[in-house]
């Protein structure tokens, strides 16, 4: 069944937001713009609502790039934007590619990814297996002379949880879980040149806290635990976020909690073969008779 009516409209709004967002970014982005100075432009318009570090990641990084409080690098190539809201806890997940080549060589790779985002979402109704949302993803980006990374996925989105436990495939994984009314989800396509797989790289400047109520004997940490609990709940937050409010030497105790695996550090995601990856990506409700698209600015 759908959300009750308070609960529908902040996921609406945080959805709405993102939307916005999305389509900010998209207009002041440009090739050689500082992803600090890009990413920091988002922030300031969203009012720090987020639901997760905004991922700007370049060509063959396929997720999980934001920059740290000293990146030096620049928009380029093919850019991934994905960001989310967070509303009271009801969060918002959207992402669009952008080609900043001259020549505009990766146009029909995000039209690949784009494409089979619609394609999907035609056919998400309640009773759908999961099996055929992928199947549909993957035919599309096929169709274009691409593959779809198979080890990356859409997913649930619950109150306070980004990633749920249902993953929503890109390719046809064989299962037969249905969708039910009342389901909020993300759908995101992910399209590449290379062999379509992601490995783990480099880590990245993205942690969430993974056990509650542990105790530090050191005090800045415990500290700093009792900030991240409190400010972020579970969810993804920046390395940068917190030098922007404490200064870069936080980032002692900020390794001393993930060495004690109370933090998990993302990894940065990179294609195989180091080909470059497009992504699109709305969050969806399961409606009766299909779905809405929630991260839509209208």
């Amino acid at each position: 069944m759908l959300p009750p009516k308070e609960e529908l409209k902040k996921w609406k709004e945080a959805g709405k937001e993102a939307a916005r967002l999305l389509s900010y970014a998209r207009k002041i982005v440009k090739s050689g713009m500082p992803l600090l100075e890009l990413i920091e432009k988002i922030e300031e318009k969203a009012k720090h609502r987020f639901a997760f570090p905004t991922n700007l990641s370049v060509d063959s990084i396929a997720a999980h790039y934001s920059p740290c409080y000293k990146d030096r690098n620049v928009a380029k190539g093919l850019l991934k934007i994905d960001l989310g809201i967070n509303i009271d806890g009801f969060i918002s997940d959207t992402a669009c590619s952008v080609d900043l080549t001259e020549e505009k060589k990766h146009e029909e790779l995000i039209k690949a990814s784009e494409k089979a985002l619609k394609e999907a979402i035609k056919i998400i109704k309640p009773g759908i297996k999961l099996c055929e949302i992928g199947k549909t993803i993957e035919d599309t980006i096929r169709s274009f002379g691409f593959l779809p990374i198979k080890n990356l996925t859409g997913h649930e989105i619950r109150r306070w949880k980004l990633h749920g436990s249902l993953k929503i495939p890109n390719y046809d994984d064989g299962s037969n879980f249905k969708l039910e009314e009342g389901m909020i989800i993300a759908v995101e396509p992910f399209a590449t040149y290379g062999e379509g797989l992601v490995v783990n790289d480099e880590p990245s400047c993205i942690y969430r806290q993974l056990t509650f109520n542990y105790p530090i004997r050191d005090k800045k940490a415990r500290k700093l635990l009792e900030f991240i609990e409190k400010n972020y709940k579970g969810l993804p937050f920046s390395s940068r976020w917190l030098v922007n409010c404490f200064g870069n030497s936080i980032l002692v105790p900020l390794s001393l909690l993930e060495k004690s695996q109370i933090l998990y550090r993302y990894p940065l995601l990179v294609e195989k073969t180091k080909a470059a990856v497009s992504q699109t990506e709305h969050t969806v409700l399961v409606t009766k008779n299909g779905c809405v698209i929630l991260t839509k600015e209208s």
